[in-house]
């Protein structure tokens, strides 16, 4: 009689013909012809029998037909091996195949049979097997779940269980989600990204919000309204002698800066660079400042901004027309010829005139008014006054170095879903006379900071890399010797810091930072930190603007400057395009590029050149 053996190997069970039988060892054959050595040790069974082929068939249809869970109701909680088992469920002495088709099925449940050795298996205790089932079971929902979800996103349908958690599928997915794992299946399908596919099923109500809610679920979380917090008091001061004014854009509504002249009785002229002071009455520690260090900075962006503090503390410390505002003061007197004969700080309320704008202060002081005589407007003396004394300050700060040319700036104005984008001038009368003033008060006070061995955050520059620091160091950029941030109170969390020391100076008390105070050098950290990301949402929502403003005036071509190799500058825009398509062309020259394919959910678009352009050509 032909002897044959079940075995296993490699973690599955076989049936072959024994060829040879030794002691440790036996050479078999399987029922398709392959021959193998294999270890005595690994046999299962050993019997009499011919007609293989179909052995391991039958012993699989045989332990399909068993109940797992009738068996491990048999076994007890006791190891056994398989062959017992087999007799009891037989009720007799099984047949090869059947006892073959139960160890099978043995091993097949794992979740209900541990295998303890070779045959040999324990029953799972009950608590892990109905834990075990459990997870069995979910894993059965929820790819029932999933199915149902790629069903729905294929066609274009969101399922509403994905309403609640949009953003976060958006923005921050759960990858082991079943949402996630859905979207991501059906996007997969459809070779669309999320955002193009949740655009598809209508659940986006625009370009511009799926950027902008990107920007505050990182960094709103809980929204951009603020606790009901009741606003400051108004500090008790002395009224400044003076008439000041401010010079901002049209848009500006946090007026942190203001200027005066007045003349002295010795002749000399006094010029106050007026800050906004909500130090007065938001002090370390206050609610108010909770709110302020945690925002860190107002967030500007193209058509709206979110505020470091509410309207009403704006309200209170804005410099404001026709208010007396709290404000901290630098009086330089100035001898007839500019120089600055002393400087002085004083906490005071200033009176303010006037909320000068850009836009129609351009058309007044110009340099062809400078030049013509007596500047026509109100402030006209005081504003040349001011022009004169900022190009001083410039002079002593550069020297005979060559100032670079700025890169171009631009304002965006947006109303009724429609954008200007308008080039800022720099270097006007009206620019440099805001930019000098508001450098001399940052030097000034960072200067008397840093002799008075009071803790501040300092902005350096040294090989060409700005940060921020709290040992006073030298910007090379703007050529001093230190650099405090102490002129945008209402805007920068700094800027309070700063202000909070330099009245602590102003007013001969103890500064309420120290040395080292690890809530100073946290409060640089985040703000660094936040004002990068602010910066870079502001720089992302400007190209997008920049892209609408293409449709919408709908530009098929668009003159350019080669920055380099592939990349140009738009000339109208602050917008750089890659053009794998642009010649090799020296940085600087000018170009008309194709532009197509402009794609807001990605912020991409599509350019290719057309023609090189000379200096006077426009685009056709």
């Amino acid at each position: 009689m032909n002897k044959s053996v079940f075995y296993e190997e490699e973690g599955g069970f076989k049936v072959g013909a024994v060829l040879a039988d030794n002691e440790t060892s036996l050479q078999v054959e399987a029922p398709h012809g392959k021959r193998s050595k294999i270890k005595a040790s690994a046999v299962l069974l050993r019997f009499d029998g011919v007609g293989l082929a179909h052995f391991m068939e039958e012993a699989q249809k045989l332990a399909e037909a068993m109940d797992a869970d009738f068996l491990w109701q048999c076994c007890g909680q006791d190891e056994f091996a398989f062959d017992s088992l087999a007799r009891e469920y037989f009720g007799r002495a099984p047949a090869p195949v059947e006892a073959a088709g139960l160890l099978v099925k043995l091993h097949g449940a794992p979740m209900y049979f541990y295998k303890k050795g070779r045959g040999r298996y324990r029953a799972a205790p009950p608590e892990a097997l109905k834990s075990a089932l459990a997870s069995v079971e979910r894993k059965r929902l929820e790819t029932e779940k999933r199915e149902r979800y790629v069903a729905e996103l294929t066609a274009f349908r969101l399922p509403e269980e994905f309403e609640p958690i949009l953003n976060q599928l958006l923005y921050r997915p759960d990858k082991a989600g079943v949402q996630w794992k859905a979207l991501d299946a059906a996007c997969t399908s459809l070779k669309l990204t999320p955002a193009r596919l949740l655009e598809r099923c209508g659940v986006l109500a625009s370009p511009h919000d799926y950027h902008l809610n990107r920007f505050l679920f990182e960094h709103f979380p809980r929204g951009t309204g603020f606790p009901d917090i009741a606003p400051p008091e108004m500090p008790d001061l002395p009224l400044a002698a003076v008439e000041a004014f401010s010079i901002d854009d049209v848009t500006t509504t946090e007026i942190d800066d203001a200027f005066s002249v007045t003349r002295l009785a010795n002749g000399h002229l006094s010029v106050g660079i007026h800050i906004a002071a909500p130090a007065f009455g938001i002090p370390a520690g206050s609610p108010l400042d909770a709110v302020a260090r945690e925002r860190l900075s107002t967030v500007y962006f193209p058509g709206s901004k979110i505020t470091m503090l509410p309207e009403t503390a704006i309200g209170r410390y804005t410099l404001a027309e026709n208010c007396e505002c709290p404000a901290l003061s630098l009086y330089l007197e100035l001898a007839p010829d500019l120089s600055v004969v002393s400087r002085a700080t004083r906490a005071e309320r200033v009176p303010i005139a006037e909320n000068l704008r850009h836009d129609a202060l351009e058309r007044a002081l110009n340099e062809g008014a400078l030049a013509a005589g007596p500047v026509e407007h109100r402030f006209g003396e005081a504003l040349a006054t001011l022009w004169h004394f900022a190009r001083a300050l410039e002079q002593a700060r550069r020297g005979d170095a060559v100032e670079l040319e700025p890169r171009p700036e631009y304002s965006f104005y947006v109303e009724n879903d429609r954008v200007r984008i308008v080039r800022r001038l720099r270097g006007t009368p009206v620019d440099k006379i805001v930019s000098e003033l508001m450098i001399h008060v940052n030097s000034t006070w960072g200067g008397e900071l840093a002799r008075a061995g009071a803790a501040a955050i300092y902005r350096v520059q040294g090989n060409g890399k700005v940060r921020m620091s709290t040992v006073p160091a030298g910007h090379a950029g703007l050529g001093v010797e230190s650099y405090a941030w102490a002129s945008s109170p209402l805007r920068r969390y700094v800027d309070l810091v700063n202000q909070r020391q330099i009245v602590a100076l102003a007013r001969g008390e103890a500064p309420p930072y120290a040395a080292k105070d690890e809530a100073l050098l946290a409060a640089m950290r985040d703000f660094e930190a936040a004002h990068e990301a602010y910066g870079e949402f502001q720089r992302q929502m400007e190209r997008y603007w920049c892209l609408r403003w293409l449709l919408q005036e709908e530009r098929r071509t668009v003159a350019a400057t080669v920055v380099r190799e592939s990349l140009a500058r738009f000339d109208e825009l602050p917008l750089v395009a890659r053009v794998p398509s642009l010649p090799a062309l020296e940085p600087g020259s000018r170009v008309e590029l194709a532009v197509a394919d402009v794609d807001l959910l990605e912020l991409t678009l599509r350019c290719e050149f057309r023609r090189q352009l000379t200096p006077e050509a426009a685009p056709g």
